[in-house]
């Protein structure tokens, strides 16, 4: 080991030596390398980018400074008040008009006066009842509304040590044990101060009704006490004490005006009220569209299907450090929409009804009746003309008057009888059960352990077009049988192929039976459909006795067939126009609905015109005749049908009736209008006379529509 040592050290003495010696090398020096001169001009050039470059920041800072605070400074200062400042809405802005296809104006808005309370931060339930009684003694209030339960909680607040003394001590012990209820004790009281309630006076009676209206629902939404008749002096005398009223004040609000009264005012639908703001049905859903609690909006059918269109655009106010208001942005009337209906046509419509229904009631055999409907339809477009039910009934009087059933017509299915036989006859051409012409036997059929099923009248030997203006049953009885593929012998059991009914079923939907509509209502009914694939329920369904199907429904059937086949979504809504300004009628067009096809029928056009032809036949020499009034160029399909009403309410049907339709299309060809009449358990089974008012309403409703 020392060896090796050693040696390592002899060889690094060498090394240094030889380094030593060689004193002809110089150490590398940077200044002699570059020179003095040259890394002087490089600090100096560094200095001179740093100044340049750190002036030309300042310019860039200067120039955003200038721009800052001199030319953009009303903008930023705008900006950050409107961020500093506390931004309040006004109230609900008037909704927009409705007019009729020729512009008439249906619906409109009529200021109201208006006194309203909204509650105050800290006042006290003492402080409202002093309030109530001063308003008593301005306003004139209706208080024959307000219930005793309401009248004794008055009474308790303005007597509390009274009420308090109500209660005995047995009776706080156990509320302290919680054995009775804040409720219990409650009640107690009041069944204990009838004698104090007995010494009211009317003012007192009307302090308290005007208490109950100031705590009437949203603690935090306005009340109204008073927009009903309210009166000059009374509108004056509260509008200039506002400061000593603690929350009491006017304004001058909106209401919904109904230039044509109730025509066609149900589904013109409803508005809520300034008192009653959002239903808590619809709450969710209007509240997840921006709105607040208090707001006024459409709650049924037109004003609630389009209420994107109708609703206002309410103003905005700043609320300045006075507590004074300034306006920031104005409100704006909503927009104004067109129907495509006529009211004058829809108020013709609606007064024959009426007469009619009234009329039929008194009629033999209408025990069960109490309403018909009616739509009238340009079955080129899918627009609505018009459209009413109308419903007999009895008041409190025992007095038999007429009330409106309109929405009847997208809700209540009824049973539509032979009208649909012309999509049953489509069946039969499309499966090649039976061709143009086809003769079959109209006799009674007879399938074992079933009653007999027959047409109304034996009529032998029959064409398809003779079957239709007849309405013969057996006839399509015998087309099913075929589609199904079934081997008919008198009295013997039958076996069909069950696809049978989702031919059919397929055929009747491409006319819009048996699925929805698709109409701009919130609400449409689908009907019934019958789940059983029985022989015999095949043949009722080959006639119009199985499913059931709305009016709207029906009406979308005969339109198909008058325009030859097209599937047009029916609807209410043909425009959408923005507020009209400068006294002008309409603003500038927003929306037109569009012609929307939902379908066409898959049928051969020289089927589809078979039918037409069978339907021309049937006004002009057949069931139907006297139905288009005295446009005999018409076409249409009469139905009576079996129908099964509930008598007892206990759920279950236990009554046959007679239901009564028509649906029909005028001219025959190129056809301006459709027509359906539904009268549901108009008569009995079996019965001598059936009313013929469906037959009434038609003739009389094509004839106004034409006239």
């Amino acid at each position: 080991m020392s060896i090796i040592k050693h040696r390592h050290i002899n060889r690094t003495s060498k090394v240094k030596k030889k380094v030593i010696k060689n004193k002809s090398l110089k150490p590398i020096n940077k200044i002699s390398r570059y020179g003095s001169k040259n890394i002087a001009d490089t600090i100096i050039g560094r200095y001179k980018f740093i100044a340049v470059f750190l002036i030309f920041i300042s310019i860039i800072i200067g120039v955003r400074l200038f721009k800052l605070q001199i030319i953009e400074y009303d903008y930023y200062n705008k900006l950050l008040s409107s961020r500093e400042d506390k931004l309040v809405e006004g109230d609900s802005a008037p909704r927009g008009r409705i007019y009729d296809r020729n512009y008439r104006l249906l619906v409109d808005n009529v200021g109201v006066k208006t006194i309203y309370y909204k509650k105050q931060e800290g006042i006290t339930k003492e402080k409202e009842v002093e309030l109530a009684y001063t308003l008593g003694n301005v306003l004139e209030v209706n208080f024959s509304k307000l219930s005793d339960y309401y009248l004794k909680d008055f009474y308790c607040v303005n007597n509390k040590k009274t009420c308090d003394s109500k209660i005995t001590d047995k009776e706080r012990k156990q509320y302290v044990k919680r054995k009775l209820t804040d409720s219990d004790i409650k009640n107690l009281i009041f069944e204990r101060i009838d004698e104090e309630i007995g010494k009211y006076e009317d003012k007192d009676k009307e302090a308290a009704y005007i208490y109950y209206l100031m705590n009437k629902g949203y603690s935090y939404a306005e009340k109204v006490i008073k927009n009903k008749n309210v009166t000059e002096e009374e509108y004056a005398i509260i509008s200039e004490n506002i400061d000593s009223l603690n929350g009491v004040n006017t304004k001058l609000d909106w209401e919904r005006t109904y230039l044509y009264g109730d025509t066609f005012k149900s589904i013109l639908g409803t508005v809520s009220s300034d008192t009653q703001g959002i239903p808590k049905e619809l709450a969710s859903l209007y509240l997840e569209k921006g709105y607040s609690l208090a707001d006024r909006v459409g709650t049924s059918y037109i004003e609630y299907e389009y209420e994107d269109y109708l609703k206002g655009v309410k103003p905005i106010y700043r609320i300045n450090n006075d507590n004074s208001y300034e306006l920031v942005k104005e409100g704006k009337r909503g927009n104004d929409i067109v129907l495509t209906i006529d009211i004058e046509l829809q108020k013709k419509l609606e007064k024959v009804l009426s007469n009619e229904v009234l009329k039929a009631k008194k009629e033999a055999n209408t025990k069960y009746y109490d309403h018909s409907f009616v739509v009238i339809a340009d079955p080129n477009t899918g627009e609505i003309l018009a459209m009413s039910g109308k419903q007999a009934k009895y008041n409190s009087k025992g007095e038999l008057v007429v009330v409106d059933y309109t929405p009847g017509v997208v809700t209540l299915p009824v049973t539509p009888g032979s009208i649909v036989k012309g999509a049953s006859m489509m069946v039969g051409y499309k499966y090649g059960a039976i061709d143009i012409g086809s003769v079959i036997r109209d006799e009674c059929i007879k399938i074992k352990n079933t009653p007999l099923k027959c047409s109304w009248k034996t009529m032998g030997n029959i064409d398809d077009v003779y079957a239709l203006r007849y309405s013969s049953n057996v006839y399509q009885y015998k087309v099913a049988i075929r589609v199904g593929k079934g081997n008919y012998k008198y009295d013997k059991a039958l076996v069909i192929d069950e696809s049978a009914f989702d031919k059919y079923r397929d055929m009747y939907a491409s006319f819009g039976l048996g699925v929805k509509t698709g109409i701009d209502l919130p609400v449409e009914s689908l009907g019934y459909m019958g789940t059983s694939k029985l022989p015999g329920h095949l043949m009722d369904f080959a006639i119009g006795q199985y499913d059931t199907y709305t009016p709207i429904q029906l009406s979308q059937y005969i339109s198909t067939i008058a325009n030859g086949g097209t599937r047009y979504k029916p609807y209410l809504l043909k425009e959408v126009y923005s507020p009209s300004v400068n006294n002008q009628k309409l603003g500038d067009l927003i929306y037109a609905t569009e012609t929307e096809v939902l379908g066409h029928v898959d049928i051969d056009k020289k089927y589809m015109d078979r039918v037409r032809y069978g339907f021309r036949e049937v006004v002009r020499s057949g069931l139907g005749y006297g139905y288009m009034g005295r446009y005999s160029n018409s076409s249409g399909k009469t139905g009576t049908s079996q129908s099964f009403i509930d008598t007892d309410g206990d759920g279950v049907v236990d009554t046959e009736t007679v239901t009564t339709s028509f649906v029909g299309y005028s001219p025959s060809e190129n056809p301006k209008m459709s027509i359906v009449v539904v009268s549901p358990d108009i008569g009995l089974p079996n019965a001598s006379y059936t009313s013929a008012i469906t037959k009434r309403i038609s003739s009389q409703m094509v004839n106004i529509y034409f006239e």
